[in-house]
């Protein structure tokens, strides 16, 4: 059969009420929907093969009560009748079923797209100007004969694409008990699209104030080039890396930020020097595939605004970059956004900085039976989703669908996806949001499809935890992806949590959930903490040395976007999420926080001084632990989000980065912090290879060489011998009661003072270029002669060696 090819004509398929053709759709022609599996016979009647268009005159008989089959010589006569001729605008050949996606070659384009369940598929072209009013341009019709190769339906095409883009229409069986949602009337976004464009602006409704407004995907040229210049990876070692947990709208949204394109890529290359000041040498970019920031969009009473999708945690498209964080939008079809990315990767790159990108492949915008048909769901539903037996949607995310991500062609898909981010966007490593998601068996719940044979005893089910998933194997195993930085959020929705347990093959890497637990319980003065404190300064090796791996493996943080600000975990003792809109019901209730004796933002003098050295405490000892430390955007001058520890929806002050507010503070917390990161840098033993061990470690107590380990102790010290430094002396008293320590005898040597997280700025950080330093020395000599050092109530000190010249 030769490729049904109707421009402008008579479609195959029910027209999506979202889009326009120039003709009638079957449903008014024939007073009914079609069933696509009676096509084949019906067009070879009603379609002049040679011409590719229908012909004029043709009776096609109706038979009632069929179920919309239509067969010939019965009840019910129709008089198709010929339109108006249009010439076609692509030359059309039957195509290739690889690659996947929209691919320019040949002079042409080849479209590729799998779907095993649809029965049939349309191809539609949409001119951009069209796209906002819903038109179609040109509907390709392919040929389950000529254009389908195994389960991937494929056509190329000739033509002039410019200022055109493309998307699908499946028709099947629309059965949701089944797991089928196919419905010809939707306009699907292909999978594998490289750009997805539905609006230039960032938060712009439809134009009938639609908060989905129609999508539809690039179309690929041979002249879309990218001049890298010569940009290759930078490799760092894992145990080097500083990572910058970053949103690229809120970055430099703010008025105060006085970039020339503020909320978008180019934004945050305007920043990068300040990133580099703070000794940043990763960031990792919270989601920036294609996502629509309009889908939680009402109204906000209480703070008169509109509820977005601020965060981005919900993908309509993972190989496209998020269009609307480009000042380009949809200028040139989407091409203008990956270009902007590319020119932040490399500008990055340039300054030393590697970029991690957040990716979401535990679920997807569709959400459950109730979310709409965008994508996944239309081209193949229980192929891309983890589906109950009658249908029902796995909730493992927490979001209403759950990824199939170890059925084969999904994970296919996924490492696809990967390659491609690795390869034509040049980043350097992934974090992969629920990734215990990735861990769990498919709705082929059987060893023969998870693993491709078949285990004796096998009793796989659907979303069972797997010892050996084959994404993670496959990923690990790829000769592209296994040099990329790999970040698990070792945890789901579903209660599974795997942080010291996720499969690693040695090279990946876990957010430590339980190091930031820990961290908050020890520094907030619990009782019972000292010893896991003391793992935790070492880099975990209680999860982690068992397995093989490295320190570098633990991602230690403190604050992350979800949850309390630095600022706001020495503030708040309860979530104050008011301002959701949720009657403050939604976000974590146990925080492991403390206000230090007074709720909120006005307090007395005292208590916003014992905050100060509180966020200068967890600071010093994230940048003093081994493993690779990860601060969370603003927390470096001390944001505030009033207490919110859910704000998910807040596109406003909330969110964004204040400037304003990081001026102010740059002659205290922020100079701290970046005083603190530089040290690290300049430490060989604060970014170890293999975890410390006694020629190299010592713990203390109150006096050197006895460390208190009991529940009751709330104090941890250490020395660290450092190949540049000498000798680390670090402390920290998370006692309410001020201590004198004795420190550690070292013969010719004395200790000096470097960093005292009770002193206010510039004293808390003794920097070699800070005028009054041997001053502040000095004030300390009565104790270091008698080899002492005061620490106050709930403070941290780094001492170190230097020669005792009275010696």
């Amino acid at each position: 059969m030769e490729l049904l090819h109707c421009p402008s004509a008579i479609p195959v398929h029910n027209c999506t009420p979202k889009f326009t053709n120039a003709s009638k759709n079957c449903a008014n022609l024939f007073g009914k929907r079609l069933n696509s599996v009676n096509l084949g016979s019906i067009l070879g009647k009603i379609l002049d093969k040679n011409a590719g268009r229908c012909s004029a005159g043709v009776v096609v008989n109706a038979r009632s009560g069929d179920g919309g089959g239509l067969e010939t010589g019965a009840d019910t006569a129709v008089v198709v009748e010929k339109p108006p001729a249009k010439p076609s605008l692509f030359e059309v050949f039957d195509g290739y079923p690889l690659p996947f996606g929209a691919t320019s070659r040949d002079g042409g384009v080849n479209f590729a797209v799998a779907s095993g369940s649809a029965t049939s598929a349309t191809l539609c072209l949409i001119r951009l100007s069209d796209l906002p009013e819903k038109r179609v341009t040109e509907q390709i019709f392919l040929s389950p004969i000529t254009n389908r190769t195994g389960d991937v339906w494929h056509v190329f095409l000739k033509g002039d694409f410019q200022d055109m883009l493309y998307g699908y229409r499946f028709d099947g069986k629309f059965s949701p008990q089944e797991g089928h949602y196919f419905d010809s009337s939707q306009i699907l976004v292909d999978p594998y699209a490289k750009a997805v464009v539905s609006r230039g602006d960032y938060g712009a409704l439809g134009l009938e104030d639609e908060c989905w407004p129609p999508m539809a995907c690039m179309v690929p040229s041979l002249t879309d080039k990218f001049d890298w210049e010569g940009d290759l990876p930078l490799k760092f070692p894992q145990r080097d890396l500083v990572i910058y947990e970053m949103h690229v709208r809120g970055f430099t949204r703010h008025e105060s930020s006085g970039t020339e394109f503020p909320g978008t890529y180019l934004g945050v290359i305007e920043k990068l020097d300040y990133l580099k000041e703070l000794g940043i040498n990763c960031i990792e970019l919270m989601p920036c595939h294609e996502f629509n920031e309009l889908e939680y969009y009402s109204h906000n009473s209480i703070l008169g605004d509109y509820k977005m999708n601020f965060w981005g945690y919900s993908t309509v498209n993972f190989f496209s970059p998020m269009t609307r964080y480009s000042s380009a939008g949809a200028l040139n079809c989407g091409l203008g956004a990956i270009d902007e990315f590319k020119c932040l990767v490399k500008e990055a790159h340039k300054r030393g900085i590697e970029v991690i990108m957040d990716v979401v492949f535990n679920h997807s915008a569709e959400g459950n039976e109730n979310g709409p048909i965008l994508s996944f769901r239309g081209v193949d539903n229980s192929v891309f989703y983890m589906l109950a037996p009658k249908g029902e949607f796995y909730n493992y995310s927490g979001c209403g669908n759950t990824f199939n991500c170890n059925h084969p062609l999904v994970r296919q898909f996924i490492l696809d996806c990967l390659r491609y981010w690795v390869t034509e966007m040049h980043v350097d490593g992934f974090r992969f949001d629920l990734a215990s998601i990735l861990t769990r068996s498919s709705s082929l719940g059987d060893a023969a499809n998870v693993y491709g044979k078949s285990v004796e005893g096998d009793t796989l089910t659907t979303g069972s935890p797997l010892s050996s998933p084959p994404l993670i194997d496959m990923i690990s195993n790829d000769p592209i992806l296994r040099g990329v930085k790999l970040i698990a959020e070792a945890w789901d929705c579903g209660g599974l949590y795997q942080v010291g347990k996720f499969p690693h093959w040695g090279i990946w890497s876990e957010w430590n959930g339980k190091y930031r637990d820990t961290v908050r319980q020890f520094i907030k003065g619990t009782d019972g903490f000292a010893g896991a404190f003391a793992e935790c300064l070492c880099g975990s090796p209680n999860l982690y040395q068992e397995g093989g791996r490295k320190p570098w493996n633990s991602i230690n943080f403190v604050c992350a976007h979800d949850g309390f600000t630095l600022a706001d975990l020495v503030t708040y003792n309860n979530k104050h999420n008011t301002a959701n809109g949720e009657d403050n019901k939604d976000g974590e209730n146990h925080n492991n926080s403390w206000n230090c004796g007074q709720e909120g933002e006005f307090a007395t003098i005292s208590v916003k001084k014992l905050r100060k050295r509180q966020m200068r405490n967890f600071f010093l000892c994230l940048m003093v632990s081994q493993g690779v430390p990860m601060i969370y955007m603003g927390d470096e001058y001390g944001h505030t989000k009033g207490g919110n520890n859910n704000t998910y929806c807040h596109d406003n002050y909330i969110n964004y980065f204040r400037w304003d507010k990081k001026e102010e503070s740059s002659s205290d917390f922020f100079r701290f912090c970046c005083l603190v990161t530089k040290f690290r840098h300049e430490c060989e033993s604060l970014g170890l290879n293999n975890f410390p061990t006694a020629e190299r470690l010592q713990w203390h107590g109150h006096a050197p060489g006895l460390p208190d380990w009991s529940e009751t102790s709330r104090f941890v010290a250490f020395t660290l011998t450092d190949s540049v430094k000498g000798e680390l002396y670090v402390a920290f008293n998370a006692s309410h009661l001020p201590v004198t320590i004795a420190l550690p005898e070292r013969p010719g040597y004395r200790w000096e003072p470097l960093v005292d997280a009770a002193k206010p700025a510039p004293f808390d950080f003794l920097s070699n270029d800070l005028p009054e330093r041997e001053t502040a020395i000095q004030q300390y000599a009565h104790f270091l002669d008698s080899n002492l050092y005061p620490m106050l109530s709930y403070s941290s000190v780094i001492l170190l060696l230097s020669s005792d010249d009275s010696a």
